[in-house]
């Protein structure tokens, strides 16, 4: 007799229960890998394939987009970078003009036109600044210029908007100025090579690598008290009638970028009062 189609369910159920119990007991696993094998090749292949495809699609796009981005950010950067330089130098030039101020703000007793040096003389032998302001603002010539470090030189020459300033390690400058250790007189001489001299020192006088050296107000050029500098080394021979010595300057030439002109000050000429020499 054949099986009804009740038999046939039952016993398919009953082949599909006995294969899920193999299965899930591990007896046909290796079974299961070995028929899912050619499967898993070929997915694999389909895999690697698709990312194939994909990296050639899109890869250049990326490429070109953080080739931009990149370009972008090395602008940027490269502002920032000048952003920060010139916040520096605002900053460096506040500092200076604050100097200037407390400066100014200690002698109450002069009054002073601030300028920014604007050129310096090419020559090695010439002395000079200039500055942007000139006879516009009252600036004349003869006047001191200082800083906050100390005595710069004095206006030689002077235009409408600008003023030339003969700095004291010019060779055509000299300045009456003492010694504040010993309070003696003596004259500081520019030269050539920018190097400062005190000369006229008597030979008595005790000096010192270190003393302060001070403007007199004695020939009229200058006020008094301004510092000019500090003694370097000492020549003292026995039979000169004078000592000198090298000085340093207070005032670093090299980097001003600021001054102020005594603008109340007035040089005396005195040199027709000075004794002249007979042939």
């Amino acid at each position: 007799m054949k099986p009804t189609g009740h038999w046939k369910t039952a016993i398919l159920a009953l082949v599909v229960i006995g294969v899920l119990v193999l299965a899930l007991s591990g007896y046909l696993n290796s079974t299961i890998k070995t028929a899912l094998q050619p499967l898993i090749t070929v997915q694999s292949w389909l895999s690697s394939r698709y990312v194939a495809v994909y990296e050639f699609l899109t890869v250049p796009r990326d490429v070109t987009y953080l080739r931009q981005r990149n370009t972008q950010l090395e602008d940027e950067i490269s502002n920032l970078q000048k952003q920060v330089i010139e916040l520096e130098q605002q900053l460096r030039e506040a500092q200076v003009l604050y100097a200037l101020l407390d400066f100014a703000r200690a002698r109450p007793e002069n009054v002073y036109v601030a300028g920014a040096v604007i050129g310096r003389d090419p020559s090695p032998f010439l002395h000079y600044l200039f500055i942007d302001h000139g006879s516009d603002d009252g600036i004349m010539h003869g006047m001191p210029v200082v800083t906050q470090q100390g005595l710069v030189g004095r206006v030689d020459s002077v235009f409408s908007n600008v003023a030339r300033i003969q700095l004291i390690t010019s060779p055509d400058s000299v300045v009456s100025v003492h010694l504040e250790s010993s309070q003696t007189e003596a004259l500081l001489v520019g030269s050539l090579t920018g190097d400062l001299t005190l000369e006229n020192i008597p030979q008595d006088v005790v000096v010192n690598p270190g003393d302060l050296i001070l403007t007199s107000g004695l020939g009229g050029d200058y006020p008094g008290d301004v510092l000019v500098g500090q003694v370097v080394s000492v020549r003292k021979l026995e039979n000169d009638l004078f000592q000198t010595a090298s000085v340093q300057p207070a005032v670093d030439f090299r980097s001003l970028q600021a001054l102020l002109v005594i603008k109340n000050f007035k040089p005396v000429d005195i040199s027709p009062l000075l004794p002249t020499s007979v042939p």
